[in-house]
């Protein structure tokens, strides 16, 4: 059941994340897209300024760091009713991985910052998302008979 205090989290956390996205823009002229973000901390590109790959870094490790100092502030948040074996979360990571760079990028950069900026391959990829999280859960609840 969803209760007032889960609304509130789902609002704070929005607002956090559109808050962090046009800083971002606004401080570096930059997309929030943390699958490109990520990209280029694995991967820079020849010739790139090491602060060029330093600001992805400490955005990444900033994120990390987040989740990391939430855990024991609210550790229900972190709490999962059903585990999930291990081979099904390296699978679910793989398949997100192949799924955002087959897309062009991830729900931060197409949904949060596309569709922020009228952009139509961010309608796109937005739509692309949510059919494939519809057919997922429609798969694991009817076809495969589990709680997704």
């Amino acid at each position: 059941m969803i209760t007032t205090y889960d609304m509130l989290n789902g609002l704070a956390g929005g607002a956090l994340i559109g808050l962090s996205a046009v800083l971002l823009m606004a401080a570096n002229g930059r997309i929030s897209g943390i699958s490109g973000i990520f990209a280029g901390v694995l991967n820079p590109r020849a010739g790139e300024w090491v602060s060029e790959w330093l600001w992805r870094a400490c955005f990444i490790a900033g994120l990390a760091l987040g989740g990391a100092l939430m855990l024991p502030l609210v550790p229900s948040h972190f709490h999962l009713e059903r585990p999930l074996h291990a081979g099904t979360l390296i699978a679910a990571g793989l398949l997100v991985g192949v799924g955002t760079r087959l897309g062009g990028g991830c729900t931060s950069g197409h949904g949060v910052c596309g569709l922020a900026r009228l952009s139509p391959r961010g309608l796109a990829g937005v739509v692309s998302f949510l059919l494939a999280g519809i057919a997922t859960v429609y798969v694991a609840r009817h076809v495969l008979g589990g709680a997704a």
